[in-house]
């Protein structure tokens, strides 16, 4: 009997779309427009926007989509602190249970690879063993080393780069871990079915829309906002403050650089996040990829619609 309810369970499963991509391809605006079609709730997957009030470098949806569409797993953590991957898994599996069990369709979206793929494989980051062959190697570094190998990886990995116990343990995770999350060995299978999505463009397009990003976000005020984070005591080397954009705009403060060379550097930082993102997605072979050219919403419609 239990070998005949097997397949009717797995058919029962819940489909979650999962929008995956380079950072400025449009993984926000697709994730509001399916959750205004599908009558859903978005969960954020960003290592940098649980942060409180950092809003513009860590490119937060907007008042009017946050007044039409309910987000979850943003605006949460103070800025002084630190949140790991382990927190945000447990913290959006608890959200993905309340949104199904208000009739809601759960869209998850974001560019943090650990995080997209931790929760969507259902692994535990808590669970990972400390690899002390890695930590031996790791410690014989300088923290330079350390930090540039850690950032190689994942330029926004949310810890402090200035602690070296938490550089050592990210590493450890992201190194046990290989893109994607597979070889990890503590799983539980999560409740529900990720389908995965992707944008993706042409490497010019990309860098085109990741320059005019840079541009719009120093003209509304990100130099400000970075300052403003640093007057309400939010230290240099928090993990927010060290992700692209703050961190250049901390480098502009300091007088490292000039008004005109700041969008620049910061869409420099971001193509070369962009481009690990794409090689860390596209070795997942469950990747469904849409050109954002045309518009890719009717070909995603019909693709979540039809695996339903």
């Amino acid at each position: 009997m239990a070998g005949a309810d097997a397949p009717l369970q797995k058919k029962l499963l819940i489909q979650i779309p999962v929008i995956v991509g380079p950072t400025g391809i449009g993984k926000s605006q697709l994730a509001f427009d399916l959750a205004m079609e599908l009558d859903g709730e978005i969960v954020v997957a960003d290592s940098r926007q649980v942060y409180q009030r950092l809003d513009i470098a860590t490119n937060k949806p907007s008042p009017d989509h946050r007044r039409r569409v309910r987000y979850h797993m943003i605006d949460f953590v103070d800025p002084a602190t630190n949140f790991n991957a382990a927190q945000y898994v447990e913290g959006a599996r608890r959200a993905i249970e309340d949104i199904t069990s208000r009739g809601k369709q759960p869209i998850v979206e974001g560019g943090t690879m650990l995080y997209v793929d931790a929760l969507s494989d259902g692994f535990t980051l808590t669970g990972i063993p400390p690899n002390p062959e890695l930590r031996v190697e790791l410690e014989r570094l300088d923290a330079g080393a350390r930090q540039e190998r850690l950032l190689s990886i994942d330029p926004d990995p949310g810890v402090d780069l200035q602690n070296p116990v938490r550089v050592i343990r990210a590493l450890e995770i992201l190194e046990a871990a290989g893109p994607p999350l597979r070889r990890l060995r503590t799983r539980t299978q999560p409740a529900w079915s990720a389908l995965r999505i992707g944008l993706t463009a042409s490497l010019g397009a990309i860098d085109r829309r990741l320059e005019a990003r840079s541009r719009q976000q120093v003209a509304r005020g990100l130099v400000a906002e970075t300052q403003a984070a640093l007057d309400a005591g939010v230290p240099a080397d928090a993990a927010v403050l060290t992700g692209i954009g703050y961190a250049e705009a901390l480098a502009h403060i300091r007088g490292e650089l000039t008004v005109d060379e700041l969008p620049l550097a910061m869409a420099q930082s971001n193509r070369r996040y962009a481009r690990r993102q794409l090689r860390w997605w596209r070795r997942d072979e469950r990747v469904r990829w849409f050109d954002i050219e045309p518009d890719p919403l009717p070909g995603i419609l019909s693709y979540v619609r039809g695996t339903s």
